[in-house]
C-alpha cells in the first residue's frame, strides 16, 4: 500500500491500485509468467502453463528468474492478452492494405465496423484506443456479427453495440 524504500519520488510509485478495470472482476496473480498454453483437437485453449518467477535486477537491468518446481496450471477457454498499447502497429498489415487511419492514429471504421478495405474488420483498441476490456468484448462481438452479416447475409449473432 505504500511506496517501498527503493521506489523514492519521483518515480512512478509502485503501490496496490485498484482501476474500473480491476473492479471488473477476475483473480490477480502476481510474479508468474506464462510458459505456454494448450488446447484441445479442435484448437480450443483449454490450460495456461505458467511458473513463479522472481525479479532479478543485476548492472542496470531488470530480468525474471523461474522458481525451480513452481511450475502450475491454470484451465482457461479463453485467452485475451492484455499488455500495454502504444496505438496499432501501422507497417505491416495495415500499411500493405492501404487501411485508412484516423486523426489520432486509429483504424477508422464505419457503422458496419468495416475499415476503408472491404471485407477488413476492426474493433477494441485498434479502432477506439486504449480502453477497458469490456468495450474490447462487446466490440469484438458487434464486429463479429457485422463480419457474419458481410459473408453470410444474415446473422444470428448478438451484438452488443449499433
Amino acid at each position: 500500500m505504500r511506496r517501498a524504500p527503493n521506489n523514492p519520488w519521483p518515480e512512478w510509485p509502485n503501490i496496490f491500485r485498484v482501476s474500473p478495470a480491476h473492479e471488473e472482476g477476475g483473480e490477480r496473480l502476481y510474479a508468474i509468467s506464462t510458459g505456454r498454453f494448450s488446447g484441445d483437437a479442435n484448437g480450443r485453449v483449454t490450460t495456461l502453463h505458467g511458473m513463479k518467477v522472481d525479479m532479478v535486477r543485476e548492472g542496470g537491468q531488470t530480468r525474471f528468474v523461474p522458481q525451480p518446481g513452481s511450475d502450475f496450471e491454470l484451465k482457461a477457454d479463453l485467452v485475451l492478452l492484455a499488455m500495454g498499447f502504444l496505438g496499432p502497429r501501422r507497417e505491416g498489415l495495415l500499411a500493405d492494405l492501404g487501411v485508412k487511419l484516423t486523426e489520432r492514429g486509429n483504424v477508422w471504421r464505419d457503422e458496419r465496423w468495416m475499415t476503408s478495405v472491404p471485407g477488413v474488420f476492426t474493433a477494441g483498441d485498434m479502432q477506439r484506443g486504449q480502453s477497458l476490456i469490456v468495450w474490447a468484448i462487446a466490440e469484438g462481438r458487434s464486429a463479429a456479427r457485422a463480419a457474419d452479416l458481410f459473408l453470410m447475409g444474415a446473422s444470428d449473432l448478438p451484438a452488443p453495440l449499433p
